[in-house]
């Protein structure tokens, strides 16, 4: 596995991925739509979307790859992903706390509080949770994900940043913040980390020892695109060690976070029209892709 691997986080819309999208893309410097793909006739048993309705988005938002996905009604976004960005100005902040709150709510108003001297926890008017820092981060990647551990959870923060660590080569942890000893808790559990997964930043928080109403879900999931079966089905191991296997690439692992695990050969398979119904047929059948499956249904004649 290279270093190069990357980690997309997909954001599972009923149909308004497109308008999102946009909306989105018009908010960071440095993004773009890349590419759309549409259902096919296929596409009726999928929710019942119509023939030629928009199934995915590809974009680019600050640098950093995204996909948008209009999967139907099933998964609503909450707080238990959220997307953190690292602002780095009064006048960024200010910027996105407007355009965000727009239509949307506010979970904790921009402010000063104590881990930061303005800060914001919002959600658009698509659902989508945001947190906003004035601070800046040493790094390129300034939209991060962070995953809320709560209810039965809130103390694994640690044992699962050092799970994903162990599965993602190149990795480390950057930062851990545990909870004040006034929680009487176990010592060293933690309030907040942040590593470094074979290049991708990722956050890590607690939601502490009262009763939340959300948990993971699959309405954020991370995509891990592979060149190799043998890639596939590492990710595939180490994620469902505790998980659940699912359908069509995606899997759950023991924490309930939502991961796809997908041949980068997938896309290509797709662009010849003649071709998608049998590639996606055979999709249907699997839990985890078979490369070698897939592109014998695509040669089908």
């Amino acid at each position: 596995m290279k270093q190069t691997d990357s980690i997309t986080p997909c954001l599972w819309f009923n149909s308004e991925a497109e308008e999102a999208v946009r909306f989105y893309t018009s908010l960071f410097d440095n993004s773009s739509i890349k590419k759309t793909t549409r259902f096919g006739k296929e596409g009726f048993e999928f929710h019942h979307k119509p023939e030629g309705s928009v199934m995915t988005v590809e974009f680019v938002l600050n640098g950093q790859s995204f996909l948008a996905l209009n999967g139907g009604p099933d998964f609503k976004f909450n707080e238990s992903v959220s997307l953190f960005v690292y602002c780095s100005s009064e006048e960024r902040i200010n910027f996105l706390y407007n355009k965000l709150t727009d239509g949307g709510s506010i979970n904790m108003p921009l402010d000063k509080y104590d881990w930061s001297p303005k800060y914001a926890w919002v959600k658009d008017k698509f659902g989508i949770s945001w947190q906003l820092d004035i601070e800046d981060i040493n790094s390129q990647q300034k939209i991060v994900p962070s995953l809320l551990f709560v209810n039965d959870q809130f103390m694994k923060v640690k044992e699962a940043i050092n799970f994903y660590s162990s599965v993602f080569p190149h990795s480390k942890i950057l930062m851990e913040i545990p909870w004040d000893k006034s929680m009487n808790l176990p010592e060293g559990t933690l309030l907040f980390a942040q590593s470094k997964l074979n290049g991708y930043l990722l956050n890590a928080m607690s939601g502490g020892n009262f009763e939340h109403n959300f948990t993971f879900n699959e309405a954020i999931s991370f995509i891990i695109y592979c060149d190799t079966q043998n890639e596939i089905d590492y990710y595939w191991n180490k994620l469902t060690d505790g998980g659940q296997e699912l359908q069509c690439g995606w899997l759950k692992d023991k924490y309930g976070v939502s991961w796809q695990i997908v041949p980068k050969i997938f896309d290509e398979l797709l662009e010849d029209p003649q071709k998608t119904g049998k590639v996606l047929n055979a999709m249907f059948e699997m839990k985890k892709f078979d490369i070698k499956k897939l592109s014998e249904a695509a040669n089908e004649k």
